[in-house]
């Protein structure tokens, strides 16, 4: 009796284009979420006119450019500022004041994609009065998109929805005060960005990073498969220091994850934990 496990011929196709990917370039995509990996490869394909996965893969292969654009089909840049307002204004009145007690703050936007959460958390910092003893590391394995985070420029067309984000969030100031505008964008203020260290780093392979003492991943471990969140949350347990934050994404969670016990809840709906002191 034969154990072969048997695939589909496209689905075959598609391990060995994430494999090439790996092998050529170095990024690892081959334990990310089937269903979504399967989408934004079909969409290049069906862009480019190829009729195979196998064609795709030759160009990938011999085209940094074409592999370029692969890459940021791929990538997680669905973001925007104060995403989730109520989130915001639970870190805000529970996180903010544990973190206040620390002579100093270490702060890790993991997955930061185009930097739109980074400068929320130096808002909320600001205004909370603790910007001066904060340290936020943001990190991307996309480097192009890591260089738009460091930009910090932004259309206008979506200031409005940034504002009303804001005040839903319990900001205390107006938002109009952290950028500058002219007639198509809005540019950060630089004084949010003083306090940050844009670096490129790549949770899939990439190791522990520094001594935590809060750490925002939202709405990265939902294109991961069980086997990845898995690791990727022990690299997040790792980095906490004791009685470290951890926050995650509306539709994620640690519930059935191999850390589970090392971590308490904080608040259930915005998915916030707290790292055991001792376990």
């Amino acid at each position: 009796m034969s154990n072969t496990i048997t695939i589909s011929d496209e689905q075959l196709e598609i391990q060995l284009l994430l494999e090439a990917i790996f092998r050529k370039y170095g990024y690892d995509f081959r334990n990310y979420a089937f269903a979504h990996t399967k989408r934004r490869l079909e969409n290049r394909r069906a862009h480019e006119g190829l009729r195979s996965f196998s064609e795709m893969q030759h160009r990938v292969i011999r085209e940094e450019p074409f592999f370029n654009k692969v890459l940021l089909d791929l990538s997680i840049n669905v973001t925007e500022m104060f995403r989730d307002p109520w989130f915001y204004q639970k870190v805000r009145d529970t996180v903010i004041p544990h973190l206040k007690t620390y002579p100093f703050i270490k702060v890790w936007h993991a997955g930061c994609s185009s930097g739109q959460e980074v400068y929320s958390m130096g808002i909320l910092l600001e205004e909370e009065g603790v910007k001066d003893r904060v340290q936020i590391y943001a990190t991307d394995f996309n480097e192009r998109i890591l260089e738009k985070a460091k930009q910090g420029i932004y259309p206008m067309d979506l200031v409005r929805e940034y504002t009303a984000n804001y005040q839903e969030a319990g900001g205390t100031g107006s938002f109009s005060d952290y950028y500058t505008a002219d007639y198509d964008n809005v540019a950060i203020n630089s004084s949010l960005k003083d306090k940050v260290l844009f670096s490129p780093h790549n949770l899939v392979t990439d190791g522990v990073f520094g001594e935590m003492n809060i750490i925002f991943c939202r709405n990265v471990l939902i294109y991961f498969n069980r086997e990845l969140q898995n690791r990727v949350l022990q690299l997040f347990c790792d980095s906490l220091c004791p009685g470290g934050f951890l926050c995650l994404g509306s539709k994620e969670s640690i519930r059935f994850s191999d850390v589970v016990d090392k971590f308490e809840v904080v608040c259930e709906r915005e998915k916030i934990y707290r790292k055991k002191r001792t376990f």
